[in-house]
């Protein structure tokens, strides 16, 4: 970094899951790869610290079983992207993430690119470039650009990293799941036609499921760290979680209302939502949601807000709830993932 005089830094989202992490990793690699001569150094960098990096268990699973140590990586904590900004060095490309959470407002005038797939929220004028495009994975629009790019750069490692990442957000490109798109199949289908070698599909899909659910011996405040996205307003914070286990299970959790009391204070959030999500045999999803606030206005204004949900309807029916302050239900729409309700969240806020 201190040989250049520009850094091009390629980040993915705060919840730094499978995608975020291996888009980032492999767009940088591409960037670095077929830029003919590079004034900028090209960084992926994890949004997570350093310390969360071992709840993301897919991702570790994935990048131990492709030979990527951890040291070889880039966390949020260990590089002062606002020093590199203020000092005019900074230029950032966003992938599966196209806004920036409030504490990351001051770097939007550094974004360069955008590379997502979720419904746009908000305009970027020239010269930002932005690709949002409704695929299941974001990991199908790098695999698009790198296959666009000039031949030989993808390499078995990246073909590997991208193959696994496409398989497991598209639930095994599975049509009940409602993730996958024609373009998820056709990238992993030329994933497997360049590198005949990789693993079959059943057998990535079942390794990295089982790595992403395994929540064996984590704690509540691990569970609701694992997958964890902000919103926020000028006057309150709100957690949201993708917690891997069924809503009953998780709510049975002796003190889980302590454990949440404490998880918001600590972290200044005002509420949290919880998104369950669990898979029977045939890949079909069964999601669920818990809305926590002590402040009863919050939570309602939550709740109502998910109940009336007009441009996305989630199909909610109440489930009971032991705990006070806490509000649970079923989600009748299953395809309905947090990507989709994360802006009728921020709608409320």
């Amino acid at each position: 970094i201190q040989q250049h005089r520009e850094i091009h830094v390629v980040m993915g989202n705060e919840a730094c899951d499978l995608d975020s992490t291996v888009s980032a990793l492999a767009l940088a690699y591409f960037l670095a790869q077929s830029s003919p001569a590079p004034k900028a150094a090209v960084v992926p960098v994890l949004n997570i610290p350093r310390a969360d990096f071992a709840l993301r268990t897919e991702t570790t699973f994935l990048l131990r079983d492709r030979g990527i140590p951890a040291s070889a990586l880039i966390f949020r904590d260990e590089i002062d992207l606002g020093a590199l900004h203020h000092a005019g060095l900074l230029s950032l490309t966003l992938v599966d993430h196209h806004v920036l959470p409030g504490a990351d407002a001051a770097l939007e005038e550094a974004v360069v690119e955008v590379l997502d797939h979720r419904p746009l929220e908000r305009d970027r004028g020239p010269p930002c470039q932005v690709t949002v495009e409704p695929v299941g994975s974001c990991a199908t629009l790098v695999t698009e650009r790198i296959l666009q790019g000039p031949p030989g750069v993808l390499d078995r490692t990246t073909a590997a990293l991208l193959h696994g990442t496409i398989l497991l957000d598209c639930i095994n490109l599975s049509p009940a799941a409602g993730k996958v798109t024609p373009r998820d199949v056709a990238c992993v289908a030329l994933l497997e036609e360049r590198f005949p070698e990789l693993p079959a599909r059943d057998a990535v899909f079942g390794a990295l499921q089982a790595a992403k659910f395994d929540v064996t011996g984590l704690t509540t405040e691990q569970m609701l760290r694992k997958d964890l996205k902000v919103l926020s307003n000028d006057e309150v914070v709100v957690g949201i979680s993708g917690v891997f286990e069924d809503l009953e299970t998780f709510l049975l959790r002796p003190g889980l209302l302590q454990d949440l009391e404490a998880f918001c204070q600590g972290r200044g959030y005002a509420g949290l939502v919880a998104m369950t999500v669990s898979f029977n045999e045939r890949h079909e999803p069964t999601r669920k949601l818990a809305v926590y606030s002590p402040r009863e206005p919050l939570r309602s204004t939550l709740c109502r807000a998910l109940e009336e949900a007009t441009t996305l309807s989630l199909l909610l029916r109440p489930l009971p709830s032991p705990w006070p302050g806490v509000v649970a239900f079923a989600q009748g729409n299953a395809v309905a993932t947090r990507k989709k309700v994360l802006p009728i969240l921020r709608a409320a806020l």
